[in-house]
């Protein structure tokens, strides 16, 4: 059969997250407040990092990023899911599907490797600290920007790839309710043994590695600052606890779910809701409310707007 005739499916339908009508109303609801809330946070720990140039150092300038980058994260998923909820039918067309996996994996890689790239600005700040502001300097630091967003983009492009070169020709529901690597191949009309081993390869063994390589560069960093003064510690302690809550929630997920075969597990889904759309708007909340600076910046912030609105 030739590559253009392979592919007849032309939509998939989400099975969803639960088909209990009640468990759907009630993750609808906590969802939904959740966003609400916690986004418009990310958008203000952004504009307070712009506007503040006292947060003009390197660890803000990513902590921006950060911030940014799971904001788009989060609407990759949880808008379609908030619509999908409400929906009796839940459908998604063949090229949605795909553009959809495209940005979950191009942003997630680019979250993924930012935090290497954070992980690497705390080690030059605390191990090598005077040599930080020359090795960290804004030309390396937009450097290493340009680099995670390519990675990001170059992991996801390889495996929208390999999921265009499989043929669709028969099943078209997904068990889940977002399209994604594991649950889109198993709907394939063909053996996809050596394709799965792939993307374990592009998203396990990646992921698994940043996540090994992080908390060996956190373990050294924790090491050295043994010897350091009780406020440099402490302060140290500090950032370097928060950076690792955060790569144990951004990597826990993912390794549960892109390091093994592909085959259903009864926590999939809630670990993929995690995953999705509660652990990305958390991530820069969790670090902003354990840094003084930028709490502070933010009430400054705050502060001056609504002294101009009541004026």
């Amino acid at each position: 059969m030739e590559r253009e005739n392979s592919t007849v499916v032309t939509e998939f339908i989400f099975l969803g997250l639960t088909k209990s009508q009640d468990i759907q109303l009630l993750v609808f609801t906590l969802v939904l407040i959740f966003y609400l809330i916690i986004l418009p946070g990310n958008f203000l720990i952004i504009l307070t990092i712009k506007s503040d140039p006292g947060l003009a150092a390197p660890l803000y300038f990513f902590l921006g990023n950060l911030a940014f980058l799971d904001a788009s994260y989060s609407f990759i998923v949880a808008p379609r899911m908030l619509v999908d909820f409400l929906s009796e039918k839940k459908v998604i067309s063949y090229r949605g599907c795909i553009i959809q996996l495209f940005f979950l994996h191009f942003l997630g890689a680019g979250e993924m490797f930012l935090l290497v790239v954070m992980a690497f600005d705390r080690y030059i700040a605390i191990c090598c600290p005077l040599h930080y502001s020359t090795v960290m300097n804004p030309r390396a630091c937009y450097a290493l920007l340009v680099a995670l967003w390519l990675g990001g983009f170059t992991h996801s492009i390889v495996q929208v790839a390999l999921i265009l070169y499989l043929p669709f020709c028969g099943p078209n529901q997904l068990d889940n309710f977002f399209c994604d690597v594991p649950q889109v191949i198993k709907l394939a009309c063909t053996d996809t043994f050596v394709v799965e081993l792939l993307m374990v390869s592009n998203s396990g063994l990646l992921t698994l590695l940043c996540f090994l390589g992080l908390l060996a560069s956190y373990a050294v960093i924790l090491c050295h600052v043994k010897g350091h003064s009780s406020e440099g510690k402490n302060k140290a302690l500090s950032t370097c606890t928060t950076h690792i809550i955060i790569v144990f929630l951004m990597f826990g997920p993912a390794i549960f779910i892109y390091t093994r075969p592909f085959r259903a597990f009864p926590a999939d889904k809630v670990v993929s809701l995690f995953h999705t759309v509660i652990f990305p708007l958390m991530n820069p909340v969790i670090y902003t409310l354990r840094n003084q600076e930028v709490k502070a910046s933010m009430k400054r912030l705050l502060s001056r707007h609504i002294v101009c609105w009541m004026q």
